[in-house]
């Protein structure tokens, strides 16, 4: 069955990741549609094979689209996803603009897949935090299995999770610093290049940041309102892949073994957990980018708590933390057969 689809924010990271998965899991678009900002016109993207050229967002006509996928700030998905939504489009959103609207979907396919069922409120659903992404996924048959009731984690998150400007800020600090230039920070708040920063967006009134409280709030919405979560997120000085160390408090018994066994049978996770001093004993940052799965390893019993456990989770923030997790998004729409190729075939405005 094909589709229209169209991806906003397609010159970004994000976007460019989602038209590369699209592209990857033959998701069966008859046409692609590249939208950007009107600065973008003129610009080509990659599509598999093929060059997209960039279409004007303020010129393109969404009613002729089944799928638009979101690739932008907060702000421009405020401004026109209800308006692309009205012109019966689903919209899957990266932004934070619509995590919490009650009603709005808060999706990770792995973990609460019926929840798509609820896109026709608004005709948007919504995809959560790079950091929260992977961690739910790792979650999701623990909780089920025994009940997670506290998580303590800690994150190790890339610079690209700030955008490639960020990215760029990293590389030019790190080449500056090797000829004795000074490192300005322009992107983030202190030097990123052989630093890390215990700050991810604004801090809040009680100390913690937006990201920490997102991470917070969006594991509620997404698997259960009851689970006591505090997070402590750090940027550093990687281009690719987010990392957690991950502490838990269960509500009952399970050794570290069945722990294991049970993320090695969980849909969307990989396990990497050796003891032996070799190098496929864990997975760092740098080994999980391009990958499809959150990268689970160092699983171990936490003594310190009644049924404590404890391990460290690695996932391509791009991918399963972004683009990877709309495209899954998508795939349960067809799936259960809300989104079908109806429309009448009238080609997009074409730009000035």
């Amino acid at each position: 069955m094909a589709l229209r689809v169209a991806v906003v924010g397609a010159t970004g990271n994000v976007g460019q990741e989602m038209l590369n998965i699209l592209d990857e899991r033959l998701f069966p678009a008859d046409e692609v549609f590249a939208v950007a900002s009107r600065r973008s016109i003129g610009r080509s993207v990659s599509f598999g094979e093929r060059e997209l050229k960039c279409y004007d967002i303020e010129q393109f006509d969404f009613s002729t689209i089944d799928l638009c996928f979101m690739a932008t700030d907060s702000a421009m998905a405020l401004e026109w996803a209800p308006k692309i939504a009205l012109q019966d489009c689903i919209v899957i959103d990266n932004s934070s603009a619509f995590r919490m609207d009650p009603l709005v979907p808060l999706v990770v396919p792995e973990v609460n897949a019926d929840a798509v069922m609820g896109y026709d409120e608004k005709n948007i659903i919504a995809n959560p935090n790079c950091s929260t992404a992977q961690l739910v996924v790792a979650l999701k048959p623990i909780h089920d299995k025994v009940g997670v009731e506290r998580v303590v984690v800690a994150t190790y998150q890339s610079t690209s999770g700030a955008g490639r400007a960020a990215m760029d800020e990293l590389w030019n600090q790190t080449k500056g610093i090797y000829v004795n230039q000074e490192a300005e920070p322009h992107e983030f708040p202190k030097q990123i290049a052989f630093n890390v920063i215990p700050q991810i967006d604004d801090f809040m009134d009680d100390g913690f940041t937006k990201e920490e409280w997102k991470m917070t709030v969006e594991t509620k919405k997404i698997l259960d309102p009851d689970i006591e979560l505090v997070a402590t997120c750090v940027r550093v000085p990687t281009f690719v892949g987010h990392a957690e160390a991950v502490h838990l408090e269960l509500a009952g018994a399970m050794t570290e073994e069945e722990c294991r066994n049970l993320l090695r049978e969980s849909p969307g996770i990989m396990v990497i957990d050796k003891r032996e001093a070799e190098e496929e004993n864990y997975v760092t940052p740098i080994e999980c980018v391009g990958e499809w799965a959150t990268f689970i390893s160092r699983i171990r019993v936490d003594k310190t708590v009644d049924h404590g456990m404890a391990f460290w989770c690695v996932s391509d923030n791009l991918r399963k933390g972004a683009a990877l997790n709309a495209v899954q998004i998508a795939e349960e729409l067809l799936n259960r057969g809300v989104v079908k190729p109806e429309k009448t075939l009238i080609p997009p405005a074409a730009n000035d």
